[in-house]
Formats: C-alpha cells, structure tokens, sequence
C-alpha cells in the first residue's frame, strides 16, 4: 500500500483534548490518512522570528510534520503574494491586485523550503497530493531535487480565464508549472475548460485526449471534482443541535419570524455589500414582510492587517447599521450582525432553523456553506437555499434558486419568492439538492481524485460522477 503524503498551506494539528474540530478538507484527510497511512505536511501556523524549525506530532495514530516560517516569509508569501496577488486575480478582482517581486521572492521561497523539508521525507513510492494556489510551483522543485513520485494538485479556488489571468505579473512562470503534476483537479468543469485553455493558448501543449495533454516529460491529466461535505453526519449533528439552549434561545428571541441566515468569512469575494443592498430593496419593494423576517449575518473577521479587508469591515458594518436604522422598530431589528465565529454544531442548528439560506458570493470555489445548509434541513419542513450562480456549488445545486448576486432587485425578488414558497415546492427542491450532495459527499471527493491520481480512471469533463463504483484502495 503506498504511502500518502498530503500538503497544504496550514496543517490542522486537533488538540490533544478533543473538542469539535473544523470540517472540510481536515476531515477528509485524516480519513483518507486513516484508510492508507501517511503525512499531512505543511506550515505549523508558527511565525517565528530568527529560526525555523520542522517537527513530527503524533496525534490519535496520524502522523503530521510541520515546518514554521519566519516573519519575513510569512509577510511575503502569505500576506503579499498569495493574498494580496494571487486571491484577488483567481477571484476575477485585477483590480485588488498588488504586485511585488519581492513578495514573488518570498514566495518562491516557501515553495523551496516546503520542497526541501520534503525532500528529507518522501519515498519513491509515495503518493503526493498539494492543496491550493498557496503551493502551485511545489511538483516542479519537487521534480528538480529528483522526485518522480505521482504528484496530483487540487485547486480550491476558482481558475479564471486566459484573458484575466495572463495579466498576472509572471504567470508566464508560474502557471505552466501546474504541468509537473500528474493531475490537476478543479472544483467546476468552467474552471477546468479555463486551465486547457491557457495550456494550449499560452503553453502550445499538445492535446492527446479530451482532458490529458503532453509535455516533454509526462502526460498531465485535468479532472473536475467537486468537493463535498459529510452529508449524513452534518445532518445528525444539525439535528442535536436544534435543540441546544443558543439555538432555542434564538427563536425564542425571533418571536414566531421567519429567520434568513448567511454564513460567511469576511472578504470580498463573498458579495456581503451585495447582499445587505439586496436584503435592503427587499424591504423596500415588499413592505409586508417588514417585522415579518429577520436576518442574520455571521461574519468572521478575516485577514484584518490588510487594509482592505480593514476598510470592508467598516463598511458592511455601516451598512447594516444603516438598514436597522432606517426600516429597525423597537421590537424589531431587521438585520443581526454578528463579527464572531460559531462551532460547527451551533451552525448546524441555526442553518436548520433558517427558513432562507442567503449563499450569494461573487466569486467562490466551491462554498460548503450552501452544501451545510441543505444537508442541515427538516425533510419534512425544509429552508429554502439562495445560491449565487457564480459559487461552484451552483454547477450541482440546480435545484436551488440561482441568482446574480450583481443583481439586487433580483436577489430582492428571490428572498420574497423564498419565504413565501409553498411547502410542496420546498420540499421537491431540497430532495434534490439532498440527493446531489449525498452521492458526492466528502468522503467520496478524496477516493475519487486518488483514484484517478493512481489507477488513470477515466474522468472526462462532464460526466457524472461514478463514486460508489471507484476503490478506495491505490496500492
């Protein structure tokens, strides 16, 4: 059985005590960690400020090796190039982009010293999966020091066009790396068709299949996997915590209204302004429901040193302000904004009290979030999901109510079209969502690409997910 070593940006050591941890990749790679043996490797989330030093922690019989940065490091690479670069031009934001070759050099540099810590580790049949745009040079060094491991890549982000993304200051450079892994995973089948374009309008890489193109070294293989969620347990859990005392204390404090809930970090590529200028018309166009819904947005500050996100915190909490100030009463507060992050149960809890699930980012990967609230609801009296057509979750959740989140009036149209849908209707869509999300949950996500990472099973774009019918195993 080959060993497989998984790298990522962060690596999500639990604590020795327990307690509920994250979900999403965390949980499918210590599952796929259990199942197959192996690492996790990346940073350790220390910022250290004269010496670095890399460590194995052993943690319920996984193994985890991580490396810590220094300041320097740390601010050029993750603060300069990956967020303040490489984040807004994978968002479509040229706009939010800020180039600095000295930030460039820093990453290069992480890259290098992932490469050679991991050069200490791997075997020659070690099976390696790299995670996001943190890490996309790290196969090429891997190969230069002499490795000819199966390396495959998943990008969790979305992979814009050609035309936006050659306006990144050396992509010249950076992109085509991308061809030194064996397969290069994406969420949708657009961000996919955007990654063949660039390698046969900017690369001129020969096309030998519908998703495999060739270099002079190796055949690289282009696959759509859509990452999912524990759809089974997270509906469990949603269950239990319905009836925990924040949760009831919750909807005892709504008074009998209907509750609308987004979820989401704060950021730019979430459409927050978007979305309350929406909530906004919707009161002004509907007037009935004035008193009739509240909405709550929990938002966690995010990456706060950077002047941007700084300044986005001042002006959606303006605006909420704004909104309760003008349509607020003294019993009724339209909007509850929350800067405060929740565990995974309370927000099982809340989603499945939401009678509307507002997921209306600009741009997004994936979001698990809109995944999370279908799986948290009552079969019998299900919410009703709002999901921008720009998240990846909208190329499965068709069943939902697509929206442009560019579109306020629209979206308006969309809450009002929600809260009053019959329970019939309610319940036809969430059957489907349910069902698109329990045939490619979490599990299933991982066992898929490793599958086509080592036993070259056929993965052409568009084609429906075969999941119950791949091994797990990839000896």
């Amino acid at each position: 059985m080959a060993r497989l070593i998984v790298v990522s940006n962060r690596v999500a050591v639990p604590s020795r005590e327990g307690g509920n941890q994250a979900g999403g990749l965390a949980v499918a790679v210590r599952s796929l960690l259990k199942q197959h043996g192996g690492i996790w490797f990346g940073w350790s989330g220390t910022v250290a400020t004269d010496q670095v030093t890399t460590r194995t922690i052993t943690n319920r019989d996984l193994s985890y090796v991580v490396t810590d940065l220094l300041d320097v490091d740390y601010q050029e690479y993750y603060n300069g190039f990956a967020n303040r670069m490489l984040w807004p031009i994978l968002h479509y934001r040229l706009d939010l982009a800020e180039f600095s070759r000295r930030d460039l050099s820093g990453y290069r540099r992480v890259n290098a010293h992932f490469a050679n810590q991991l050069n200490e580790l791997l075997l020659p049949d070690d099976v390696i999966w790299v995670h996001d745009y943190h890490l996309i040079p790290l196969a090429k060094m891997l190969r230069d020091r002499g490795h000819r491991n199966r390396i495959g890549y998943f990008l969790h982000v979305p992979f814009p066009p050609p035309e936006i993304l050659t306006a990144l200051p050396n992509h010249e450079w950076l992109i085509p790396q991308l061809s030194a892994y064996d397969l290069v995973g994406f969420q949708t089948e657009n961000d996919a068709t955007n990654f063949t374009r660039y390698l046969e309008n900017e690369c001129r890489l020969k096309k030998v299949a519908h998703n495999t193109y060739q270099t002079s070294e190796r055949t690289i293989r282009i696959g759509v996997f859509p990452i999912g969620i524990e759809t089974a347990e997270f509906g469990r859990l949603a269950r239990r915590s319905v009836r925990s005392p924040l949760v009831q204390g919750l909807l005892e404090s709504l008074a009998g209204r209907a509750m609308m809930i987004g979820v989401d970090r704060l950021d730019y590529s979430k459409g927050l302004a978007q979305r309350l200028d929406a909530f906004e018309r919707f009161l002004a166009i509907y007037p009935d429901w004035r008193g009739q819904v509240t909405y709550l947005q929990i938002t966690p500050k995010s990456r706060s040193e950077i002047q941007e996100y700084a300044e986005m915190e001042r002006t959606i909490s303006e605006a909420a302000g704004r909104i309760n100030g003008t349509y607020g009463e003294v019993a009724w507060t339209p909007i509850r904004y929350v800067n405060r992050a929740y565990s995974r149960s309370v927000l099982a809890g809340l989603y499945r009290s939401a009678r509307v699930g507002l997921v209306t980012p600009l741009r997004d990967g994936m979001n698990l979030v809109a995944k999370e609230y279908i799986a948290a609801q009552d079969p019998a009296d299900p919410g009703v999901l709002i999901l921008s057509r720009f998240a990846g979750a909208a190329a499965e959740c068709s069943a939902a109510l697509l929206v442009n989140p560019y579109d306020p009036e629209a979206v308006a149209t969309s809450i009002a079209h929600a809260l009053s849908m019959p329970l019939e209707e309610r319940c036809m869509r969430h059957e489907t969502l349910l069902r698109v999300i329990s045939d490619n949950d979490l599990d299933s996500w991982g066992e898929h690409f490793l599958a086509a990472l080592t036993q070259g099973v056929d993965l052409p774009f568009g084609q429906e997910r075969r999941r119950r019918h791949l091994s797990s195993s990839y000896a």
